[in-house]
């Protein structure tokens, strides 16, 4: 597959995606305009107080995480490649009176669409780094995008869940495998009908590689935390929380589920 396919493909089924999306239950875009933050309480806590500092959300989607960090007080940037779901996100920050800005363009142009531009934290959410092939020319944008001082904030569903089949119990699938993998699903994530562009193409990207990329990058690992709650019921055997997370239920063995990482630039 050329590199034209995979970002075609990913481009244009994120575009079908969004509409689905904004209309979802699961986005809530009603909530969100009523006050309703998407961003989880340890990402809140892991990244620290924010007020008045340079945000770069790479992979934004539709911005509602981009503009839970300018409710805390940063002056946020949200990146994409979907035009769709920029213009939607652009929307959400007019519909709620947020500042900020959001630009169309891939994660490896960045730099490019960015100017000289540098901010004092780059974040990456929930589920980016599986539409990216080369995890090592994305550490390197990131550090470039990066005052000195900055730091990456990474939140990322942890790869091993991806070699697990559904039982939570069995290993299905080779974790080190390293090629992109074409998938024809009708249906997104979230509630609402089938996607008309139903192609994509992920990568899965092993802990080490990921980490081992951004020490390369010239970025010093500050932490890397693994968490046993994710966003979605992965396994039957996870429970659902009132916070809307799913976790295992008391007692029961754990894998992790998800991680977070910081990395700054020295």
């Amino acid at each position: 597959m050329t590199d034209v396919d995979w970002l075609r493909l990913n481009r244009e089924n994120w575009d079908d995606r969004t509409s689905v999306h904004a209309a979802s239950e699961y986005y809530d875009l009603p909530g969100f305009r009523a006050g309703r933050s998407t961003l989880r309480a340890f990402e809140v806590a892991e990244v620290g107080d924010v007020t008045g500092k340079s945000l770069l959300h790479l992979q934004c989607h539709m911005g509602q995480d981009t503009l839970s960090w300018a409710r805390l007080g940063a002056r946020v940037t949200g990146l994409d490649f979907s035009p769709e779901a920029v213009g939607t996100a652009r929307a959400l920050a007019d519909e709620t009176g947020l500042d900020a800005r959001f630009v169309v363009s891939d994660v490896y142009e960045a730099r490019a669409a960015l100017g000289r531009e540098r901010f004092d934290v780059v974040y990456t959410g929930f589920g980016a780094l599986v539409w990216l092939p080369d995890v090592w020319r994305w550490a390197e944008v990131v550090a470039s995008l990066l005052a000195d001082g900055g730091f990456l904030y990474l939140a990322e569903f942890h790869p091993f869940t991806d070699v697990v089949d559904e039982d939570g119990r069995t290993l299905a699938h080779d974790y080190f495998h390293g090629d992109g993998e074409v998938y024809d699903y009708p249906l997104t994530y979230t509630d609402g009908p089938p996607l008309t562009r139903t192609r994509s193409v992920q990568w899965q990207h092993p802990l080490g590689d990921v980490v081992t990329a951004l020490v390369r990058a010239g970025l010093r690992i500050d932490f890397l935390h693994e968490h046993d709650v994710t966003l979605f019921q992965v396994f039957a055997t996870l429970r659902r929380a009132e916070d809307g997370t799913y976790r295992y239920p008391d007692g029961h063995p754990r894998l992790p589920l998800t991680y977070t990482l910081r990395a700054t630039r020295a």
